[in-house]
């Protein structure tokens, strides 16, 4: 039989099956005389499906978790501790109106379960306080998995049925003022710490109910941890710190998963603290320590599908709020020409995000964007914005041992005929495998970029040293 801390998690027995809250351990009670059977959850008002002398546990949490939401929804005056006094008083009285008899220890783990059902996010709160965990991954109501260092695994946990992942999914989108339902299946979200937040429900969801979470670290990561990772070298932390100091325009490139916000998030942190800097995200996640920072986030239509506002028009608008850096968390769509013609037009040093293969696949989706917006503009000048606009390219991989890394850097360097003109000034060499570890060195290939006077007119300057190719190799990246 699973352990009472087992069920209580909602964790899976050796079958395979989830416990769900099941009954609590054999020595509460004498052991039955054969094999038990773990009890499904029984419909509303149905008989109690436990083996003889023990207590169900999932029907006292439902009756518990009702009873509360009947006493509290009308006042909705409590909050935080209070809240959780009063779930303890209701959940004393419950239980010697039962007569269940419980231990100490039992009475707390069942106690923790409810109010992280109530107050928090059920059975996946332990994992948003797991430091290793980058990634959760809810496939229904008794599937979840989740990543560590890159790779994924399935975990023990499930919830209770599909309505109780969509209880989660309301308790994360409703304060937002986002709502996930039959008229809107889909929804992006963010958590209080930031954390990325998606779900999808039936009838787009076969499978049942889909929360996927994409957790950030409660203190952002800085570019001593990326170097501490090998995802960069001093050297090229050097180099693209002066570059945002010098105002270079520079777009992150990578595909899903890639750390593209994340390192985005580190370039930010290189503007001066003097300037003026607008975010604008779908979901509020950049986390920026300078003082003079306004967020913006996009609003999804209301129920009528009204009332929408996208990306480009908050690029729009943030060119009216006299800003010096506009970080535009992802370009998606049409809002690759604002942010083109922002870059154009005095707000040189901006950033963005793009998702690509390569550096030269990332120029073809910008092209492709701008097209989005239904102008009608030939090809030739499209490329001639973004070879004006565009200073460098960053772009980042996952690996195959899951590590994140910079493999280019490239900068934009103008147009030979129809043609954009990029040249690499490092990337990062496969060298093979060490174990499952991918091995490898970042190097410069001797090339001095041509925006160096740029930054010279602006007191910005990079050693030659960064540029001197093989002859000086760069620190190699783990």
């Amino acid at each position: 039989m699973a352990s009472i801390q087992d069920r209580l998690s909602g964790r899976k027995d050796g079958s395979g099956q989830a416990n769900v809250l099941g009954p609590t351990s054999s020595r509460l009670s004498t052991p039955p005389t054969t094999a038990p059977v773990a009890p499904q959850p029984p419909e509303e008002g149905g008989p109690i499906a436990s083996p003889a002398g023990v207590p169900d546990l999932w029907q006292l949490k439902r009756r518990l978790q009702r009873r509360l939401v009947t006493e509290l929804s009308p006042r909705g005056d409590a909050m935080g501790n209070q809240v959780r006094r009063r779930i303890e008083g209701l959940f004393e009285e419950i239980l010697d109106e039962e007569g269940v008899l419980l231990s100490r220890l039992e009475r707390a783990r069942l106690f923790e379960a409810i109010t992280a059902d109530i107050l928090a996010f059920g059975p996946i709160q332990p994992l948003l306080h797991d430091e290793t965990v980058t990634e959760i991954m809810v496939n229904g109501p008794f599937q979840v998995y989740v990543e560590r260092n890159g790779i994924l695994e399935e975990t023990d946990i499930a919830f209770e049925d599909e309505e109780h992942v969509r209880r989660i999914i309301d308790r994360i989108v409703t304060p937002l003022g986002r709502r996930c339902d039959e008229a809107s299946p889909m929804v992006d979200a963010r958590l209080p710490d930031g954390s990325r937040v998606n779900a999808i429900i039936p009838p787009l969801s076969i499978k049942g109910p889909v929360l996927t979470i994409r957790k950030f670290s409660r203190d952002p990561l800085t570019l001593q941890d990326l170097i501490g990772f090998g995802s960069l070298t001093p050297q090229l932390g050097d180099f693209l710190s002066a570059c945002i100091r010098g105002r270079s325009s520079v777009v992150v490139s990578g595909g899903t998963g890639s750390g593209k916000t994340t390192f985005l998030n580190v370039l930010s942190s290189f503007i001066p603290a003097s300037e003026r800097i607008i975010t604008i995200e779908d979901a509020a996640e950049l986390q920026l320590h300078q003082s003079h920072v306004v967020t913006l986030e996009k609003r999804p239509p209301n129920i009528e599908g009204k009332g929408e506002i996208a990306i480009r028009q908050l690029v729009i608008n943030a060119l009216r709020m006299r800003p010096d850096r506009i970080v535009v968390g992802e370009c998606r769509g049409s809002e690759a020409l604002d942010m083109l013609q922002a870059m154009n037009t005095g707000h040189d040093g901006s950033l963005t995000t793009i998702h690509s293969n390569s550096p030269r696949d990332t120029l073809s989706r910008i092209e492709t964007m701008v097209l989005m917006a239904g102008t009608d503009l030939p090809l030739r000048a499209i490329r001639e914005q973004i070879s004006s606009a565009l200073d460098l390219i960053v772009h980042v991989e996952r690996l195959y041992d899951g590590s994140r890394k910079v493999v280019k850097i490239c900068e934009v360097q103008g147009m030979e005929g129809d043609v954009i003109v990029l040249q690499d000034l490092f990337q990062f060499q496969h060298t093979g495998f060490e174990g499952r570890r991918v091995a490898g060195r970042h190097v410069s290939l001797g090339i001095r970029p041509k925006f160096l006077g740029k930054l010279e007119m602006r007191n910005v300057h990079i050693p030659p040293s960064i540029f001197a190719g093989d002859e000086a190799p760069m620190q190699a990246g783990r």
